[in-house]
């Protein structure tokens, strides 16, 4: 059986992202990339879907210690067990383009007894591989899986041995004693790959990950937890094309035993745009070019084949289709593979990438001869669809909708153009766009707003409470402090908080065309953290900016959504909008207390005279 959610560390070559348990066991692996069939699938099924387990043999062992390398996604694990305690390191390499995970175990004191399983199981759980044992031409011994175009090499000190579809082995491991393992995936068709030297590969990747960790601008109470969403955002980016990943998992399910169970593995232009804006923001200026390029490069074309996610290269076939050999997490069924959503009409993509670049223009980001004509041409499509109903940021399946918070996007999409052309001297129909640009907005206030609920409302000449309004103010619709922003947060806290955390909206509703029933969705409470801390609620926000970060696991990870009366994560894990709201919401906390002080300065210098 998974562990929970909670209990899993993420590891990173840039490429993919396996999920290694807090008992030892490496449950999920895509290889080669994030969106790969897995070689390891015991998330979504059981140990015989594939895994790799490695820990203490006791059954008393205990974990003492587990951190990452400050600043990297190399994992450090202290056990103790009855007679020593060892340390094991594990990692995936970078920077020599090479599809493999380390497993270091060390001894620290007395010895301790390793046990170790393998079971690869290529495409989803589905292909049991032929494996045999040779030595390279250092003599080193490995094992080969082969299967089909796939092959996984395992070389090392203590390989396990065949115990029917499955190695298994154990190793004493003393004081002072290193046993390395090296898993690595390569084609069938090419010559095995020689082995590594681990200990220049463990340097190089500390070196790259903290690197890049100290690289970013960090401030305020919560740094800390700021650095290690901003790293997570670079685990989870394809170091190739620069598309990032909503989360390295698909079908963790929203809701324990349901079906809102969907793959997470692709490229929405959504979290493109906002962890463009969040490089921007803490020092990646220069880094942050290289998401506005594969976000340019995914939408070039014509407008009128726009979608709102895409592959990793910018692929456009996402079809979704169901695996029905796997039980799913905690028989969460149905797992599901590919995304039928990339199908769907959302209106508010659009602002949100014209949003974004309109940050990059600001910072100092050029525009050359490919990305403004694109710009120009995303803003024609909102304007030949600006009267088309849409699905909605939450992906809805049930029937398309005039949503308030798509038609504030468009709003912003419009004032991003705008402001291009005034303020950045491009060429543009900026009357045009300031007259769709007013439309819009006297809509919104018409149809978007209820004067007997005093709020916005999920959609036009609605009753219904959506959290997705919060972005109102983020794009300059109107001040965080606008009356009616303040009448919407009162709305939503009626209707939305579920245990002190808000729901995207009501499921019971049947709006998004599926059976009732999620928990709260992390980013929504962190968008409210941020609503508060804009609008004179500093000591709220700080209360439930401590209790939203408090959520995540002993690594500092977040999944999508968190399951409050039984106190563990839900849905695909890490999710990448969990820590771009984080760290939205510790920069509006950071700035709400740096006004402060700025207010409070003078007045007490006047106080002293």
């Amino acid at each position: 059986m998974a562990s929970r959610i909670e209990d899993y560390a993420l590891l990173s070559d840039m490429h993919t992202g396996p999920l290694l348990s807090r008992t030892g066991s490496l449950d999920w692996l895509c290889f080669p990339r994030f969106d790969s069939p897995s070689v390891f699938g015991a998330l979504l099924g059981t140990e015989d879907n594939g895994r790799w387990l490695l820990a203490p043999a006791a059954a008393d062992a205990v974990v003492v210690k587990r951190e990452y390398l400050d600043g990297t996604f190399v994992l450090q694990t202290d056990w103790a067990a009855d007679g020593g305690s060892v340390r094991m390191t594990e990692f995936m390499p970078v920077g020599d383009r090479r599809a493999s995970v380390v497993r270091r175990v060390e001894g620290l004191s007395g010895s301790v007894r390793m046990c170790q399983e393998m079971k690869i199981r290529f495409g989803y759980g589905t292909v049991l591989p032929w494996v045999s044992r040779m030595r390279d031409a250092e003599g080193m011994e490995m094992l080969l899986a082969v299967a089909g175009p796939n092959t996984l090499m395992l070389r090392g000190d203590a390989l396990p041995k065949a115990a029917g579809h499955k190695h298994a082995g154990e190793f004493t491991v003393a004081a002072g004693e290193k046993v390395d393992l090296e898993l690595t995936w390569y084609p069938s068709y090419r010559a095995v790959p020689a082995g590594i030297d681990i200990d220049a590969a463990l340097e190089r990747t500390v070196k790259f990950w903290s690197g890049w960790a100290a690289e970013c601008s960090l401030d305020g109470e919560y740094a800390h937890a700021v650095k290690r969403s901003m790293l997570v955002l670079r685990a989870l980016t394809d170091e190739d094309t620069g598309g990032i990943v909503a989360a390295a998992t698909t079908s963790l399910p929203e809701d324990f035993g349901g079906a809102r169970n969907w793959d997470y593995r692709y490229c929405w232009l959504r979290d493109a745009a906002l962890t463009l804006e969040s490089m921007l923001a803490h020092g990646h200026a220069q880094g942050a070019l290289h998401w506005r390029d594969w976000l340019l490069r995914a939408v070039a074309g014509n407008p009128e084949d726009l979608q709102i996610m895409y592959g990793l290269a910018g692929e456009r076939e996402l079809e979704e289709r169901e695996l029905a050999h796997l039980p799913g997490y905690e028989n969460s069924a149905p797992v599901r593979i590919g995304n039928g959503a990339f199908r769907q009409f959302q209106a508010d993509v659009v602002g949100e990438v014209m949003v974004a670049l309109e940050k990059l223009r600001r910072a100092g980001g050029m525009e050359d001869h490919f990305s403004w004509p694109l710009q120009r041409a995303l803003l024609g499509f909102v304007e030949k669809h600006f009267d088309r109903k849409d699905h909605g940021i939450w992906e809805m399946r049930g029937e398309p909708k005039h949503f308030t918070h798509s038609r504030v996007m468009m709003w912003a999409a419009f004032d991003a153009g705008v402001r291009a052309v005034r303020e950045h001297g491009l060429d543009g129909p900026v009357e045009r766009w300031t007259e769709l640009r007013e439309q819009l907005r006297q809509e919104i206030l018409r149809h978007g707003f209820s004067t007997a609920l005093n709020s916005f409302t999920q959609a036009y000449d609605g009753s219904q409470a959506d959290a997705s309004l919060l972005v109102i103010p983020q794009v300059g619709f109107l001040p965080y402090d606008d009356a009616k922003m303040l009448g919407t947060v009162a709305q939503l806290e009626r209707e939305l908080i579920d245990d002190g955390l808000l729901l995207r909206y009501r499921t019971e509703t049947g709006v998004d065309g599926l059976e009732p029933g999620e928990h709260p969705f992390l980013a929504c409470s962190f968008w409210l953290v941020e609503q508060y801390a804009s609008s004179g609620r500093k000591a709220e926000a700080k209360v439930l900016m401590d209790r939203l970060v408090g959520l995540s696991n002993e690594l500092g990870l977040l999944s999508e959504e968190y399951a409050m009366k039984a106190d563990r994560m839900a849905g695909n894990f890490p999710q990448a909008f969990s820590h771009l709201a984080l760290i939205r919401a510790a920069g509006a906390l950071h700035g709400a207390e740096r006004l402060g002080l700025a207010a409070a300065g003078p007045a007490a210098e006047g106080g002293q005279l």
